[in-house]
């Protein structure tokens, strides 16, 4: 039986805790299960609210699959928590590469050691560096925190919570 794309569904926007969400339907569960081959891990979506598109990732916490909606597309689409929408969703085949600052990486050039460590690490984790790293907003603030990243490759610094890599 094909797996036919599920009609867009209307959905309330909730909250946990800070963060905004909507439930996703089951049929469209399974449609982007069967697509993605996935039912356990995140799966990168694209979605349309009200016809606005933007890219997301559907994670499940706490036992139900959410997908949840930051400030930008809220305001993009003019809708808060209480509000309803219109959703479609679509799985996103694009390889989704966040590039670090150049200051963090001529950072690792320069240190052999913490270099190899950073590039042993989790896909994840590299990730939730530089991400933390490219959201700082000041000059000061990037070169203090490249400094305690590659202290915290080389066992000598917490970085992002955590102790060690």
């Amino acid at each position: 039986m094909e797996n036919l794309k599920p009609e867009p569904f209307k959905a309330e926007i909730q909250i946990i805790g800070i963060n905004p969400f909507v439930f996703v339907p089951k049929p469209y569960l399974k449609y982007l299960f069967n697509k993605s081959g996935n039912d356990k891990g995140k799966i990168p979506v694209e979605i349309k609210i009200d016809g606005y598109s933007f890219k997301q990732t559907l994670v499940k916490y706490a036992g139900e699959w959410r997908l949840y909606l930051n400030t930008p597309m809220r305001n993009m689409v003019k809708k808060e928590v209480g509000d309803y929408a219109t959703f479609e969703i679509e799985i996103d085949y694009e390889e989704r590469i966040v590039q670090p600052n150049p200051k963090f990486r001529k950072a690792l050039s320069e240190n052999n050691i913490a270099n190899s460590i950073f590039n042993g690490l989790a896909p994840y984790l590299q990730k939730e560096i530089i991400r933390y790293i490219n959201n700082l907003k000041t000059e000061a603030s990037v070169d203090k925190n490249i400094e305690k990243a590659i202290q915290f490759m080389l066992g000598n610094q917490k970085v992002i919570g955590r102790n060690h890599p």
